[in-house]
């Protein structure tokens, strides 16, 4: 596999030759600017580093046929959860919720006033700048970020990122516990580290049950865990 630099170098070039007709330069400079400002040493203390913690709502669960509806974010640092930082963003989809609306409650005419697709990106990557990002359930989340990114900018997200889903499977599996078919749902990794229940299928409040879920994985390796020991 490439690593980022690699791939993010190459888009940078493939943009200057090809893509100026189809993406402003200043709409591609916040992608350029969050892909400076961020990076993943393995080695460091996780403490030093500051974390994007993040979830989004979605309309389907396919990249290609829904869309994303919500995104919600909190911030880690200093291995505390600043509630401060927290932000709910609405976007407007191209369709109605349809039934989607059933498991986040969210209403067409509730984002109708949401923001467009440029606008999210755009607050969402100058939040992102200098983090890591992080997601329960990654492959499912990134993958809608992803389309976003290449709708507005021609290039991948091409970020850093950690899943909570990933870190809590392997330590099952690494204590012989049996995978079954809700183990690794958010609410039922917060119970097993005794995290107080919030209510499921709200970006927001799913964003922050995640930075908690988090924080609580790192405090059960105990000693000194670094960025590499998360991944």
């Amino acid at each position: 596999m490439r690593p980022l630099w690699l791939k993010r170098k190459f888009y940078r070039w493939r943009y200057r030759y090809f893509d100026k007709v189809a993406h402003s330069p200043a709409a591609f400079s916040v992608l350029d600017q969050c892909w400076q400002r961020s990076s993943f040493q393995s080695g460091r203390d996780w403490r030093e580093q500051e974390f994007l913690v993040v979830d989004a709502e979605l309309s389907s669960l396919d990249p290609l046929a829904g869309e994303l509806l919500s995104l919600g974010w909190v911030v880690i640092r200093n291995g505390r959860i600043p509630i401060a930082s927290a932000e709910h963003h609405l976007l407007k989809p191209k369709e109605g919720v349809g039934q989607s609306a059933a498991i986040h409650q969210l209403r067409d005419c509730e984002l109708e006033q949401g923001l467009s697709v440029a606008a999210l990106m755009e607050v969402f990557l100058s939040a992102a700048q200098g983090r890591v990002l992080v997601f329960h359930h990654a492959l499912l989340d990134v993958a809608f970020l992803d389309q976003l990114c290449r709708d507005v900018y021609g290039a991948p997200l091409l970020m850093p990122a950690l899943d909570t889903l990933q870190i809590e499977k392997r330590n099952l599996q690494r204590r012989g516990i049996p995978l079954g078919q809700s183990v690794l749902r958010l609410a039922s990794c917060c119970a097993r580290y005794n995290l107080p229940p919030s209510p499921a299928h709200n970006a927001l409040t799913d964003a922050l049950a995640t930075a908690e879920l988090l924080l609580a994985q790192i405090a059960h390796k105990g000693g000194d865990v670094r960025l590499g020991d998360l991944r």
